[in-house]
């Protein structure tokens, strides 16, 4: 038996959405929901940028928030949809060519974020941190690990040539699910920019100074999460949830996830502005793509 180098659906969509690409070259002005469009309703190129509405959400729960960016990245249920669609179409074509024992990967589990914004910040539920300090949740974790253990046993004697011809095939009717480049990399831009803008570097030396008078000296808040001593999965020690629950206490006491936000949200309403033709190109494209999916499943 062979192991299938195929992961049918990547997760969580947020880890994809926030790769951070630094350095690019990109027209934006960055110097210094469900807002995101569905897959069924059309677009075209506008002449001038749309008034982008950014909805605040629950003022508590930063997973509720959305980046102005999100309207131009796949929309989490049309990924969905898309790679569900692709992959029982490659499922089809490994059958109708007569490998009946083709048994594809399993879907991942969610792990960690569930959306753009949540976890972009770092950590902000008090009770999952007093029980797992910077981990996700066990349960998430544990069957996250068993779905990759799992993999895709292929039983059916099928060579990885055929897999990829039928994922080829799948292609052409639904294409994968897109995370332009041009909008991944002003996501990526905007949250390394955004931690230059002087309110957040302010917010993150008060977060600092509340946490050095607990005994913990961290600059940034991302190099508490980022503590090689809370690295282990496996492991969750009583000295990362004590450190877990004073940092979630100090980014609240100081506003620091809202601050960061807001900035990042400003400095995405410019770059949207000065590429709005390229980026609603790119919004009906992965319309299109939506609705492929869709089609392709009826």
């Amino acid at each position: 038996m062979k192991k299938v180098e195929r992961t049918r659906r990547l997760a969580p969509v947020a880890a994809v959405a926030s790769v951070l690409t630094v350095g690019i070259v990109v027209a934006v002005a960055v110097s210094s929901s469900d807002s995101q469009t569905s897959g069924r309703a059309s677009a075209s190129p506008v002449s001038e940028p749309p008034a982008v509405q950014v909805p605040a959400g629950d003022p508590d729960d930063p997973s509720t928030w959305r980046l102005p960016i999100e309207t131009y990245l796949p929309a989490k249920a049309d990924a969905e949809l898309m790679s569900s669609a692709r992959d029982t179409l490659i499922d089809t074509c490994m059958r109708d060519a007569g490998h009946e024992a083709w048994v594809p990967a399993p879907d991942l589990p969610e792990l960690g974020g569930r959306t753009l914004v949540d976890w972009r910040y770092g950590i902000h539920d008090a009770g999952l941190a007093a029980e797992r300090g910077y981990h996700p949740a066990a349960a998430e974790q544990k069957a996250y690990d068993e779905a990759m253990q799992i993999g895709a046993v292929d039983k059916s004697g099928a060579d990885q040539g055929k897999v990829e011809a039928c994922a080829r095939q799948a292609d052409g009717t639904v294409p994968a699910p897109r995370h332009e480049d041009l909008a991944q990399q002003i996501s990526g831009s905007s949250f390394a920019e955004s931690q230059r803008d002087p309110a957040v570097v302010r917010a993150f030396a008060e977060w600092s100074a509340c946490m050095a008078t607990a005994g913990y000296q961290y600059q940034r808040p991302m190099d508490a999460s980022d503590d090689a001593a809370f690295s282990d999965p496996a492991h969750v020690a009583a000295k990362e949830i004590a450190t877990a629950k004073t940092d979630i206490a100090c980014r609240e006491a100081h506003q620091v996830a809202r601050i960061w936000f807001d900035a990042e949200t400003r400095l995405q309403q410019k770059a949207i502005k000065a590429n709005h033709v390229a980026l609603e190109k790119i919004r009906a494209d992965n319309q299109s793509s939506a609705r492929a999916a869709a089609k392709a499943v009826q």
